[in-house]
């Protein structure tokens, strides 16, 4: 099955390729169809996945998958959130936006840096679908003092997942896709499309 999926960001792209692969699913980002982000103006994960996958289906006339995710930080009531992707401005780097993080951390010491990665995938067959399937994944850990490993994306520099001495961005590939966020919706998600006959 051809499906769109609602980013233009490589790093999404490579890990939901591989983890999708098994399904026969073909992803195609919408960036390589010309297509545009909408504006994320949700107030949630659940809403903005939604708004980007509607959209997406729309201009590709395909089913379209859509994930809105973000990191979650105790010491700052939760935030970034939803704006995780724009934490230090609307036209921030990933580097921007972890070194941010870290100066608002500047003064809390280890045992209060807990965080969270938060997932929400969802799966449109049109862009007016009236059952869109959502799954969601969570991925605990804390913040790091200082940026470690070069792999992934986003926060995974600053974030060590619970129970590891590593950050994300030192861990491979195959060990983030089986554990991350991202893997745990995504397996949701799948399930949920099997039960319904549209992954075999």
């Amino acid at each position: 099955m051809r499906v769109v999926l609602a980013s233009g960001n490589s790093g999404k792209l490579r890990e939901l390729t591989t983890l999708l692969a098994p399904l026969g699913f073909e992803l195609v980002a919408q960036s390589a169809l010309g297509i545009h982000s909408p504006p994320e103006t949700g107030t949630t994960f659940m809403e903005n996945a939604l708004i980007k996958a509607r959209h997406a289906a729309r201009s590709a006339r395909l089913p379209a998958l859509a994930d809105d995710s973000g990191i979650e930080v105790a010491a700052l009531g939760g935030r970034p959130g939803v704006y995780s992707a724009r934490f230090a401005g609307e036209s921030a780097s990933d580097h921007d936006n972890l070194h941010k993080m870290l100066a608002e951390l500047h003064d809390v010491p280890a045992e209060f840096r807990q965080a969270r990665y938060h997932c929400v995938i969802v799966f449109v067959r049109g862009p007016e679908d009236p059952d869109p399937v959502f799954a969601h994944g969570t991925w605990e850990g804390q913040i790091a003092l200082a940026p470690r490993g070069c792999g992934g994306f986003g926060y995974d520099p600053i974030f060590v997942p619970a129970n590891l001495h590593r950050t994300a961005a030192e861990m491979t590939a195959a060990e983030k896709n089986a554990v991350s966020h991202r893997a745990h919706a995504l397996l949701a998600l799948v399930n949920e499309l099997r039960e319904m006959g549209i992954a075999s």
